[in-house]
């Protein structure tokens, strides 16, 4: 089984585009804080409507839960040397930034559909919780 969470912040704004299939994926880098300031980044891809959710209510500096399979790449920097980069294709993300400290944006209303919760899911609000 090949599933990661992690919980970290966005080191930017995310970019959305559309394949030559007309599918849209959203596209950001989290950053993931570690023992002893450690940081570790992972490029998380998220694709059709969680990913066009994640475009509209995500920006730098938010901070997210994102579940899915990682794998590792590779690229050539500038200096010539190859680097490893992790790769996450986010199944689940979910928002943790309050709404008090997201601006002038509101919270999404509605949850993207998650697999595996099946019909037993109930959304529970703000305003259902006793405290």
């Amino acid at each position: 089984m090949n599933k990661l969470t992690i919980i970290g912040n966005l080191a930017r704004d995310p970019e959305l585009r559309t394949t030559n299939t007309g599918k849209n994926v959203c596209n950001f880098n989290v950053a993931v804080n570690g023992r002893n300031n450690t940081v570790t980044w992972f490029r998380v891809s998220v694709w059709d409507k969680l990913g066009d959710l994640c475009m509209q209510y995500l920006a730098k500096g938010r901070k997210v839960c994102v579940v899915g399979p990682v794998s590792v790449g590779t690229y050539t920097g500038n200096d010539g040397k190859t680097y490893a980069n992790l790769n996450v294709t986010a199944q689940e993300v979910e928002f943790l930034t309050p709404r008090a400290e997201q601006g002038q944006q509101a919270a999404p209303t509605q949850q993207a559909p998650m697999p595996g919760l099946g019909d037993g899911y109930v959304e529970v609000t703000d305003n259902d919780l006793p405290f």
